[in-house]
């Protein structure tokens, strides 16, 4: 017998010999099921297996039910048991009809569930699912399918096929595959399966105090814990008498049968031993040619009901129950269950999503209080007051805002946007953001302690990136022909050469960099139009032609207009650069052909995320640090493509950028989370209640398990990595951006509550069963949520100073207030710059019929958004004094607030232990039982030895010797 390690190409399965075939004793099964069941039978112990011997044909199938049908008559006793030829023939309601009678003659003589998911023996459990449409035209596909199943019954595996007469359709074969304890016990070994042990000893913590108030949040102890709490040990197929095995059928639950049934059909190939095309292998190569349509495990019962059926587990309607309904959206989730049932990969993704969204809610919390400030103090800010009055706001003519088609306008028409943007803009924005860089740094501390915790409760302390380099992805093995030889195993290895990875790199970056370019180019192209049609609104709005319009009429405002529907364009531009870049960065990862699952998860999430960034987050970078910083001034503007463009870089507001900011935030964030759930939950849901009106006419008892399962949509490879992009970007939302939205952690909050009961949903009613993976962590997200975290600090410092008009506010304060006083009297009027109107060139004038109707020749100066000296002054028209001290008191804002938020995070960082002192304890007790088990295993093991050869001479060499103090050997674990 060969030992798989995954790290040839070749012979990379391992082949049962007759020797190790599974006698009755040993897999649990009887000789009783005969083969009119349809499945691979090794008939009594020590006989060779065969393909011959196990494939049945579809005669003897149709033989087997046309015999049980015929003498059934429990429900008709006029009905004559029709062939399956005769069925074929008939269409509609009559098919069905006989569909449901034969179903039902099968399941009421073998006594068998049709819910069941196990084999027509009742016994033998189907561990994934084949199936295929046998065109009459794929002589190719058959030869594959005929191969590939035979090599699947060489490495052990049992099929069962259903014919197509038995499916709805009537044109559906489904092949059943099960894994006898041969296999699972060898394949276990080869990928270091843990299993348990012994039954932990260590006492639980005792309870915190005042934990009954927690009550209303918990789920039912069988649901939270499904199964006791083990030590456990990498599975040893030659030491199997260890481990705690009651039941050889039910030892490895579902999720890790699959686990290994995938691995091999992911390695299995499909040529003759004659033909060189060693590259014809694997499940998802005859997935992608059409030869298979599905392939899939199945769920172990009806979502909606508990099944009747007492060997079939109702995990699956737990989950529905307790997990996926909205109204548990305040419940804890039952991490334990869905990892048992799902795998820890989806595990620890949503056990990382629950977190977050638990410490979403003390943001939420802050971030509403700090809105509900700047609401209630609503009425106390100074300078919006002197914007909206006629005495001070209604007597500054303001220069245009743009070229030729603006005129001349009085600074109180921003009285509406004045106030917008002091419900975001007030001393709650500095908290926050301060806030904030420490929330953020709190979050990821407290994520890796309860990251450690799951990493030992779930048995993955000793998983290790290196075990899944053992793992090699079946099309690095297929696509790499070269071979070189490992140092370290000293085994001949598939390899890339250098110059085909460095060449296929470089196509990788440029395909990356062009793209990057193209979002840029449309940012650029978002830019042209918000300064294109910003003259338009104006001259539209001059004449407040909006005012008629009831409730939102007196806030639209020419700025507003160009803002909304620019950002609205953004979004529409977002998205669909989304749907062309997805396919993209999935095929450029392919060509570069990655060594591993986890470095082709790697490769992906990068190149995903630097696109996500850099799609989302540009106009927001745009409002935010380049809107209205190189405007220039009256006769000397600046202009996006120089000044024969005519495109005028914008201005912000009297009142500052930071509600532009806010405005771009909301839209293309909400957006996004709408459009995200619209597709993730209405769209499932309508097709779910749609297959629920088919349902009424086609009665479920027709279908089969593994039909309903087949008729499900796959949640695919890369299901959970999408899930994880789309919650990093949010955090990208909250965190990079939020000085100038303080609701957006609610929003989030809120969009989360949703969003775990919606992915809940659609795993349990509308995904076929993942196949099961194992992940120690969230893998790279993880250094990329650190990332962003830090970006953030100062991103939100940058915001603070340079967007919003708070430093600008606080100098004059302290600095150049007239009266002396702390308090902001005149704060607007020497916010603003002079400008004599005379000076304008004619390329910048207003045409005189843009000119309001209270403009008169007195008027001859008009006022900017700057800090410059008036007209007449020496160093007229140049930045004066109290700009540079403005400016310097932004930079060394910058510098203290990071350093303070800096300082902080990794005084924080250093003070939270990563991994908590108990889970520490339990690994080390863990290792120490491992050992001390092991040894004593293996000193009783010898003695048994020694007592049956007790008349002969002893020649067998102890794996470990007696002899030795157990402390010695226990050392090391300690």
């Amino acid at each position: 017998m060969h030992r798989i390690t995954g790290k040839t190409g070749g012979e990379n399965l391992i082949e049962m010999s007759p020797a190790e075939s599974f006698n009755d004793d040993l897999n649990g099964y009887s000789q009783h099921a005969s083969s009119s069941t349809g499945s691979f039978q090794h008939g009594q112990s020590g006989s060779p297996l065969t393909p011959d011997v196990c494939l049945e044909t579809c005669e003897s199938l149709n033989t087997s039910l046309a015999s049980l049908a015929s003498s059934d008559h429990s429900d008709s006793p006029h009905f004559e048991a029709q062939t399956s030829e005769q069925i074929s023939s008939l269409t509609g309601l009559s098919r069905k009809r006989a569909l449901f009678l034969k179903f039902r003659s099968r399941i009421d003589r073998q006594q068998h569930s049709k819910d069941s998911v196990f084999f027509r023996d009742g016994v033998r459990r189907i561990d994934f699912v084949l199936s295929y449409v046998d065109d009459k035209a794929g002589e190719r596909k058959q030869e594959r399918r005929k191969v590939y199943e035979a090599n699947l019954a060489k490495v052990g595996l049992e099929l069962e096929t259903e014919d197509k007469s038995e499916s709805e359709d009537g044109k559906t074969y489904f092949v059943k595959i099960h894994a006898p304890w041969e296999v699972l016990a060898t394949y276990a070994d080869v990928l270091k399966i843990k299993v348990p042990f012994k039954v932990n000893d260590i006492p639980e913590k005792s309870e915190m105090p005042m934990n009954w108030l927690s009550t209303p949040f918990r789920l039912p102890e069988h649901i939270m814990q499904p199964e006791p709490d083990y030590f456990t040990a990498p599975f040893n197929k030659s030491k199997s008498d260890f481990f705690l095995i009651d039941n050889k059928e039910t030892f490895f639950p579902p999720s890790t049968r699959n686990r290994i049934v995938y691995y091999i059909l992911s390695r299995c190939s499909y040529y003759r031993d004659e033909c060189d095309d060693k590259d014809k292998k694997g499940i998802k190569r005859l997935l992608n040619n059409g030869t298979y349509t599905a392939a899939f495990p199945l769920h172990d019962c009806r979502y909606w009901i508990r099944s009747r059926d007492l060997n079939c587990e109702s995990e699956r309607n737990n989950l529905y129950k307790h997990w996926a309904g909205f109204w548990y959206f305040f419940k804890e989730q039952p991490l334990n269950l869905i990892r048992k049932y799902y795998g820890e990969k989806i595990g620890i993704y949503f056990a990382w999503l629950g977190f977050y969204t638990e410490m979403l809610l003390f943001a939420a919390v802050v971030g509403t209080i700090c809105f509900l400030y700047g609401f209630l103090t609503y009425d106390d800010s100074q300078w919006t007051k002197e914007i909206c009055s006629e005495e001070i706001g209604g007597n500054i003519i303001m220069c245009p805002l743009c070229d030729k088609k603006c005129s001349y306008w009085k600074l109180n028409t921003t009285c509406n946007s004045s106030w917008q943007s002091n419900l975001f803009d007030n001393v709650g924005t500095l908290f926050f953001a301060i806030f904030m860089g420490i929330w953020v740094t709190l979050f990821l501390e407290f994520w890796k302690r309860r990251e450690a915790r799951l990493e030992y409760d779930w048995d993955l302390v000793d998983f290790e990136e290196e075990q899944q380099q053992l793992q090699l992805r079946p099309e690095y093995e297929t696509k790499c022909t070269k071979r070189k030889l490992n140092r370290i195993t000293q085994e001949m290895e598939p390899y890339l050469p250098i110059t085909t990875k460095c060449a296929r790199m470089c196509l990788s970056g440029a395909t990356v960099l062009f793209w990057i370019s193209l979002i840029i180019a449309c940012i650029i192209g978002v830019i042209a139009y918000r300064l294109a049609v910003y003259a338009a609104f104006a001259s539209i709005m001059k004449d407040s032609p909006t005012n008629n319009l009831q409730v939102v009429g007196p806030f639209i405002t020419p700025q507003l207009a160009t803002s909304v529907t620019a950002s609205c364009i953004n979004f529409v531009i977002i998205m669909i650069l989304n749907l062309m870049y997805e396919r993209v960065a999935i095929w450029i990862t392919d060509m570069e052909i990655p060594k591993t699952h986890l470095e082709y998860e790697n490769k992906l999430t990068v190149k995903m995320f630097l696109f996500q960034f850099v799609n989302y987050y540009s106009s927001c970078f745009y409002v935010a640090f380049f809107k209205g910083k190189f405007v220039g001034y009256p006769g000397n503007y600046g202009y996006m493509f120089g000044k024969w463009s005519k495109l005028r870089n914008e201005e912000c507001d009297p009142g500052g950028c930071l509600i532009e900011l806010t405005t771009q935030l909301v839209i293309v964030m909400t957006g996004k989370q709408v459009w995200g759930n619209i597709q993730e939950a209405l769209v499932p849901w309508l097709m779910n209640w749609w297959g629920s009106r088919k349902a009424r006419n086609h009665p479920e008892s027709l279908y089969s398990r593994w039909e309903q399962d087949h008729d499900l949509q796959s949640f695919g490879q890369l299901g959970l990595f999408y899930e994880y992009l789309e919650m990093v970007i949010q955090f990208g939302f909250i965190t990079l951006f939020v000085a100038s939205f303080p609701l957006a952690p609610l929003l989030a909050l809120i969009n989360n509550i949703i969003e775990i009961r919606v992915d809940a949903w659609k795993l349990t009613t509308q995904f076929r069963r993942p196949v099961a993976a194992k992940a120690h962590s969230i893998g790279a997200w993880e250094e990329i949520l650190s990332g962003v975290a830090v970006l953030s600090v100062v991103t939100n410092a940058f915001i603070v100073a340079f967007t919003s008009d708070m430093i600008p506010r606080l100098v004059y304060m302290y600095v150049y207030n007239p009266t002396g006083k702390m308090d902001m009297k005149g704060y607007i009027n020497n916010s603003l710059s002079v400008f004599n109107i005379s000076a304008f060139e004619e390329e910048n004038k207003p045409e005189s019929d843009e000119y309001p109707s209270w403009f008169n020749s007195s008027i001859t100066t008009c006022r900017y958004r700057d800090y410059r000296y008036p007209p007449g002054h020496l160093k007229q028209y140049s930045h004066s004094l109290q700009f540079w001290h403005i400016l310097a008191a932004k930079l060394a804002f910058i510098i203290i607030m990071e350093h303070v938020v800096f300082s902080v995070k990794f005084f924080v960082a250093w003070m939270i232990p990563d991994v908590p002192s108990d889970v520490r304890a339990r690994v080390k007790r863990e290792r120490y039982l491992v050992q001390e088990y092991l040894h004593n295993y293996e000193v009783e093991k010898l003695k048994v030895q020694l007592s049956q050869n007790s008349n002969n001479e002893c020649t067998c060499n102890p794996m470990i010797y007696p002899s030795l103090d157990k402390h010695e050997v226990l050392s090391e674990c300690l």
